[in-house]
């Protein structure tokens, strides 16, 4: 018996062990669950909705992300009014007041243990209860927060979360949306626990033998005893190998948390870069004897990045130049609602556009944007605010600013600096106090405070009026952004130059510039290796600022309908506009784009539109159909970075012309419209890297209808963009046609955005129908919880319906 004994204890014991190995981790109390599902909601004031006993059966049921101010105006099929308070910035979307409740059950089971909420975002005043009992408020419409409600939970019982949302008066410079539009989260967890963004890797020492990588981990004990632990960071390759472990004891008191450190060592370490984005891997846990209480899994990169005024940003050592873009939050048809996917299609589409990097305007975005970010390569500027002290509007965050602002940079910073992509934290956008004394203290207080909580990443700011009486301001800062520096080729004031003879150690990147200004803006990044890169304003459309790209400033309530921005390379649905073609040519190799001018306006324009307002694009389109205009000369413009472009009509050329620096790598010609193929070919010497060709349309004959994903997880939030084309019988799109279409969806998948990218269309964003602009519209189409096949119908104007199967797993 003793024999037999023996050997149970033995096996027990090397069972134990084994499962706190790395390849077989015992079973951690840590629960997380996506808290999206099951929510009900009601757009206007409700008096005593936090009690737990109020009757909510009447409002509506939904499921988050949710934004209220991308849906209809009750009592209309738009959600834009000329009537709207957000007015002009916020593209005449309302926003108001909204309510949202949750009925949930904390098994018996977990009694004991820690229950924490967490709101990844909610714009703006949330005030939010469980239970009828307050747990807080939180202003700010773009940081996360969260609660410890433990207290508070009923186990083996229902529980009411209630949170009222308010966006009231004008907050805002842009559409901000309305409501819980990015997750909640519900985490269960021991006692003893990793606390929320309680996980720090930085990697201060890269060769290519070794990477040392620190991991600080703050760990609580919340229990009502003293604790002996074993905190254990394992680290594992992209290829999921465990490459380094490190074991650390500490014991913690009651009540009691501690910050513990550890440095481990990755032998001939994978670099992140944005060309090879691979990340690692940092499972914490942590231990008491052989009892694993918690654990978290934190993806991180191994990189370097520097920034000098001789040899500009280096990531891993190797010069590179940042192609930028600002973008907002919002994603188009679906408002601010932050799916997962729809964050990750955003900065697929500006990747393949070749954008290395993005500056987050004005506000740190969705952990999901970031997320992307890491595995897409991806740098990203993450900035705080667009207004500190002072106001910009009269409801905006100024109001909170001296109370919040420091637990608002904490949240970001802490939240996101395990993110590789991140390679510089922002203190705010033309901050109105940026060239007086109270506004350098305030840079001087949030810059310190940032380089407390993450000291491995310089410190920017984007500035406008620019001037030496912003010396001073910028003194604060380890890099300076530049709003509307004009420079280089573009003939005009180089204060990049001016500035570099009077401060040669100032390191400097455009963090706004227009369009219209692509070539001297890029130019000057080029020549200058003190310029480390350029944002245009901006890489994506977005709602709000309606119609800066056409009408432009000052901006006014008669300019409704528009609701658009109208400047972003890529359109609120993501298809390319002019811009962002001759973009691609002063980035890439071999491209070329033809382009006609419009022999009339697109649309009216604005006569007392400020001279320093240049968000536009030439009014060109990829369009070569045009009756009534037989004969008459038409500009066509064709943007190359081939050596030479060839311009041929109907098979007959019209001449080959240069395309180069001298050029601005544009080529324009003058032809008399005829019907037809009109086709520009790229020369690199005597041989042809590229072309481009527009075709006449014929009246529409069909739908073609085109998914970007036919593949959708069965999660009820896994998102498809569908493209519906009106094609001829050669199957060109008619650039023309403005036909209306309805749209219907069978099978476990819903509609939740419909789209056209026209900047005055007030139609609905979630009905399904929409009229068709430039001979296109978008639907995206949304996976439920439940497998199966995915159908959408689309039918219109007497054509014959086009259907588009989807697979949902």
């Amino acid at each position: 018996m003793t024999r037999i004994l023996s050997l149970v204890f033995l096996l027990l014991t090397v069972n134990a062990l084994l499962l706190k190995s790395d390849n077989q981790p015992p079973t951690a109390s840590r629960v997380t669950t996506l808290f999206d599902f099951g929510w009900r909601f009601y757009r206007g004031a409700a008096q005593g909705a936090e009690a737990p006993n109020y009757r909510d059966a009447s409002w509506r049921a939904i499921d988050l992300p949710h934004d209220w101010s991308s849906e209809d105006v009750p009592g209309t099929n738009s959600p834009f009014s000329a009537k709207a308070i957000s007015q002009v910035s916020g593209g005449f979307t309302t926003g108001g007041t909204g309510w949202y409740r949750k009925t949930f059950v904390v098994p018996e089971s977990q009694r004991g243990q820690r229950i924490q909420l967490q709101f990844d975002g909610v714009y703006m005043n949330a005030e939010v209860w469980l239970n009828g009992q307050r747990l807080g408020a939180h202003p700010y419409g773009y940081t996360s927060f969260w609660y410890d409600v433990t207290d508070k939970v009923q186990f083996g019982a229902n529980n009411v979360l209630a949170v009222q949302v308010r966006n009231e008066g004008q907050n805002s410079r842009w559409y901000s949306g309305s409501g819980i539009y990015r997750h909640v989260w519900l985490r269960v967890l021991a006692p003893v626990h990793i606390e929320p963004w309680g996980t720090y890797l930085t990697t201060p020492t890269v060769t290519a033998a070794t990477a040392q990588v620190k991991a600080e981990t703050q760990v609580r004990n919340e229990a009502t005893q003293p604790a002996t632990l074993t905190v254990v960071t394992s680290l594992r390759s992209p290829a999921g190998q465990q490459v380094a472990r490190l074991e650390t004891k500490q014991t913690l008191t009651a009540g009691s948390n501690a910050r513990v450190q550890q440095t481990l060592s990755v032998p001939s370490p994978a670099l992140w870069s944005v060309d090879t984005p691979v990340l690692y891997t940092a499972r914490t846990q942590v231990f008491r004897g052989p009892q694993l209480l918690d654990q978290v899994e934190t993806p991180f990169g191994i990189r370097t990045v520097s920034f000098d005024p001789q040899q500009g940003l280096r990531l891993n050592g190797q010069a590179l130049k940042l192609k930028g873009g600002c973008i907002h939050h919002d994603n188009g048809p679906l408002g601010a609602k932050a799916y997962d996917r729809a964050e990750e299609r955003k900065i697929e589409l500006l990747k393949a556009s070749g954008y290395n990097a993005i500056r987050c305007s004005h506000n740190p975005p969705s952990p999901a944007l970031l997320d992307a970010c890491d595995r897409l390569g991806m740098l990203v500027i993450d900035e705080a605010f667009d207004m500190w002290r002072e106001a910009k509007n009269p409801e905006d965050y100024h109001r909170y600013f001296a109370a919040w602002w420091q637990r608002d940079v904490a949240s970001m910073v802490l939240r996101d600096r395990n993110h590789p992509s991140i390679i510089l934290w922002s203190l705010g956008n033309e901050i109105p106090e940026r060239g007086k004394p109270e506004g350098v203290a305030t840079a001087k207080e949030l810059a310190s405070y940032v380089r407390k909580l993450d000291a491995t990443r310089p410190i920017t700011a984007a500035v406008n009026g620019l001037g030496p009486d912003k010396d001073p301001y910028f003194a604060v800062l380890d890099v300076a952004g530049y709003n509307y520096a004009t420079a280089g080729d573009h003939h005009q004031a180089d204060i990049y130059g001016q500035d570099h003879a009077r401060l040669p150690k100032r390191i400097m990147y455009g963090s706004e510039s227009y369009p219209l200004e692509a070539f001297g803006s890029w130019m000057a990044v080029r020549d200058k290796p003190y310029v480390v890169g350029d944002f245009v304003w901006t890489a994506f459309d977005y709602i709000g600022e309606a119609s800066i790209g056409w009408l432009g400033y000052m901006q006014k309530p008669e300019f409704y309908p528009w609701n658009l921005a109208f400047c972003g390379d890529i359109d609120i649905c993501g298809w390319k506009r002019p811009q962002s073609y001759y973009r691609d040519a002063l980035w890439k190799e071999n491209q070329v784009s033809l382009f006609v001018q419009a022999p009339t306006l697109s649309f009216p324009t604005n006569p007392k539109k400020e001279e320093w307002s240049k968000w536009e694009w030439h009014d060109v389109l990829a369009d070569w159909t045009w009756p009534g205009q037989e004969g008459k000369p038409l500009t066509v413009e064709v943007y190359s970075s081939c050596e030479q472009v060839e311009l041929v009509l109907n098979n007959q050329s019209l001449g080959i012309k240069p395309t180069n620096r001298s050029t601005h790598y544009t080529a324009t010609w003058s032809v008399p419209y005829q019907a037809g193929e009109l086709k520009a070919i790229g020369r690199t010497g005597r041989q042809s890297v590229g072309s481009a060709t527009l075709r006449t349309a014929t009246p529409p004959t069909r739908l073609a209808l085109k998914a970007d994903r036919t593949e959708l997880r069965a999660d009820g939030q896994d998102l498809s963009y569908i493209t519906v084309e009106l094609v001829d019988e050669q199957g060109t799109r008619h650039p023309k046609a403005q036909f209306p279409l309805t749209f219907e969806v069978t099978g476990p998948g819903v509609i939740v955005g419909v789209g056209n990218a026209n900047p005055t269309s007030t139609e609905s964003y979630q009905s399904p129908q929409r009229t068709t602009w430039q001979g296109r519209a978008l639907v995206v189409v949304k996976a439920t919880r439940q497998p199966g096949t995915i159908t959408l119908r689309a039918q219109g104007q007497a054509l014959p319906a086009a259907t588009i199967a989807l697979e949902s797993r």
